[in-house]
């Protein structure tokens, strides 16, 4: 298909139908974290799918964006801040490295609702990667440890090696944590709550920290 055609089928495509929440924004609490709970709370009561799934953003030394979907590993809504996971040795790790600044970002469609969050990343000490690695799925720390992740891959059986290696090591040494795998940190510095219209009069809330407390204020749609 062409532009055109593509662009014609994707107007067919309901977007925000509803029927969607509401959004009060007057009421909303006063800090973020707050909100963000109550929000992944309904999320996973209402059963969206896979509400944890989120977008982290980063960008290279030349400051080209790249972006990928990852897993949410834990929050923290006193300080707003956002746990994820990846081996250092990993593009995203890579440049976490070179500007420990990144955006996270999550959608959940059954409510409208979108979430933007940026803000500073620390890597987490070793204890926190152990926990981490140790109380995934058998076939995440396979994963883990076939190792070279974002390298180039010469083909499916390479890569089949690398985890038939990764069984044996995990076999020999169930308690075996990668030297790479790293737990990162992100502290909120702004933060932005879009909810869905099925009108079109979206809602969208911001805060901004500000001297130990957060500012908010509503945004155009």
């Amino acid at each position: 298909m062409d532009t055109d055609a593509w662009s014609e089928r994707l107007r067919r495509v309901p977007a925000l139908a509803g029927p969607l929440p509401g959004f009060d924004t007057e009421r909303a609490p006063a800090a973020p974290g707050v909100l963000f709970g109550q929000w992944l709370t309904r999320a996973l009561d209402d059963g969206v799918p896979e509400p944890h799934v989120m977008t982290l953003s980063t960008v290279d030394a030349s400051g080209r964006p790249s972006a990928r979907v990852l897993l949410l590993r834990g929050f923290d809504p006193d300080d707003c801040a956002f746990v994820f996971a990846t081996d250092a040795g990993s593009r995203k790790g890579a440049e976490l490295a070179g500007n420990p600044h990144a955006a996270l970002t999550w959608y959940w469609p059954l409510h409208g609702r979108q979430v933007r969050i940026t803000g500073a990343v620390e890597a987490l000490d070793r204890r926190a990667a152990r926990r981490d690695f140790l109380g995934r799925s058998d076939a995440s720390r396979i994963a883990g440890f076939t190792g070279r992740m974002s390298a180039d891959l010469a083909s499916p059986e390479e890569y089949q090696e690398g985890r038939a290696r990764a069984r044996d090591v995990l076999a020999a040494d169930p308690q075996a944590v990668p030297e790479g795998h790293t737990v990162y940190r992100l502290r909120a510095d702004e933060a932005e709550f879009f909810q869905g219209d099925t009108g079109r009069f979206h809602r969208r809330l911001r805060y901004v920290r500000d001297d130990g407390g957060w500012r908010r204020g509503l945004l155009w749609p």
